[in-house]
């Protein structure tokens, strides 16, 4: 295996609200030094549930994407809070989004995306035996929850609101899974 480049020096370039982006100034193992920049992630990353209402029956939310500026269907997600276990995450953010708690959680896999340029992480936990349980979360408004089974997910990715890849793999991913079980 490569060794990694030396960090010989962080900055930060620009920041916002939401956003850091950093230059590294780095060094290769061949003596090469060069520069890259890189959004800078947060220290616990994020969660990515997929909530298993019942059968292959899963929970989908249709919210406001800022980036794409349409309403989007995908997964229940948000950040993990300092001090905050992955799986404690995943059902906090299910309370806030989906209105449900899950007796059972487990974690599918970690997701990066665009790991040359940014430094986050997703972990995708399936969580199941949900029961009724609503918590105040900080949405602007209202999130319309849509059940959809996963044996109808090509019917689901032919449609034009869902274009996140972290909710289509997690689909993918339980829907492997849950197949073995």
């Amino acid at each position: 295996m490569k060794q990694k480049p030396r960090i010989l020096r962080t900055r930060t370039v620009a920041s916002s609200r939401l956003f850091r982006i950093e230059e590294l100034e780095l060094r290769f193992a061949n003596g090469v030094e060069t520069r890259y920049e890189r959004l800078a992630g947060t220290a616990h990353g994020a969660v990515l549930i997929v909530p298993r209402l019942e059968g292959d029956t899963v929970l989908l939310i249709r919210e406001y994407a800022a980036g794409v500026h349409r309403y989007e269907l995908g997964l229940p997600k948000g950040r993990i809070e300092e001090g905050e276990d992955v799986l404690a995450a995943a059902n906090r953010e299910m309370m806030e989004e989906v209105g449900y708690a899950a007796r059972s959680l487990r974690t599918l896999a970690s997701l990066t995306l665009a790991p040359g340029y940014f430094g986050h992480t997703t972990h995708v936990v399936l969580a199941e035996d949900l029961h009724p349980q609503r918590r105040e979360g900080d949405e602007p408004e209202e999130i319309e929850v849509v059940p959809w089974r996963l044996s109808e997910l090509d019917r689901l990715l032919a449609r034009d609101d869902i274009s996140e890849a972290r909710s289509i793999a997690a689909l993918f991913m339980a829907r492997e899974r849950l197949s073995h079980e």
